[in-house]
Formats: C-alpha cells, sequence, structure tokens
C-alpha cells in the first residue's frame, strides 16, 4: 500500500470514527430510562417508548462493534499490515476496503 492509499484509507477511518462518536453521543437520550407514569403516558405510547429505547440500545451495540472493528483497523494501518488479509496474507482488494474500512480478511478468507 503507498502512502497515498495510506493516508486516504486513514483520513476516511478517522472520519468513520468521529461520525460514530457523534452519533453515539446524540443517541443516549433516546437510551434513557422510559416513565412509567401511567397520568402522563398512555399505555401504546410507553410500548412505543420502550420499544425505540430497545432500538437505540441496539444500534449502539451496533456502532460499539464498529468502532472497535475501526480501531484495530488504526493498529493494522499503524503496523503495515492493513490491506492485507490475516488468514492468508493476500492483498484485500481497495474496493473491498472501501466498502468496509475495517475488513480484515480476504472475499474468499472471509467466505470460506
Amino acid at each position: 500500500m503507498n502512502e497515498s492509499e495510506r493516508t486516504y484509507f486513514e483520513t476516511r477511518i478517522r472520519e468513520r470514527l468521529a461520525e460514530l462518536d457523534q452519533l453515539s453521543a446524540s443517541g443516549q437520550q433516546a437510551q434513557a430510562v422510559v416513565e412509567l407514569d401511567q397520568q402522563a403516558v398512555g399505555r401504546l405510547s410507553r410500548m412505543d417508548a420502550l420499544q425505540n429505547q430497545a432500538m437505540a440500545k441496539a444500534q449502539q451495540v451496533n456502532r460499539n462493534v464498529e468502532t472497535r472493528r475501526l480501531q484495530a483497523a488504526l493498529m493494522r494501518l499503524d503496523e503495515g499490515e492493513y490491506g492485507y488479509c490475516e488468514d492468508c496474507g493476500d492483498r484485500i482488494p481497495d474496493g473491498r476496503l472501501s466498502l468496509d474500512l475495517a475488513a480484515s480478511k480476504c472475499v474468499s478468507c472471509a467466505t470460506g
């Protein structure tokens, strides 16, 4: 991987990490405890709020997983391992890396 490719992918990874941080911060309110005051909110509204809370928590779990994968990709980038399959050592195509910045395996190893 040449220096311009390295810079390109590092920039994209850092931008995505910043985006995930921003999404996590904005999603904190949606994960808050749902009030069960029957005088203030009807039963269907509470059910809807609980469902929204569960979805927000699930989205946060997904963001956490993606964040860890991207941080691992940055570590591989620093070590000169980024863009190479962790199983067979072959070069991972740039198209695959563009679709999944944290890809650590080539298509054959990922599907096999």
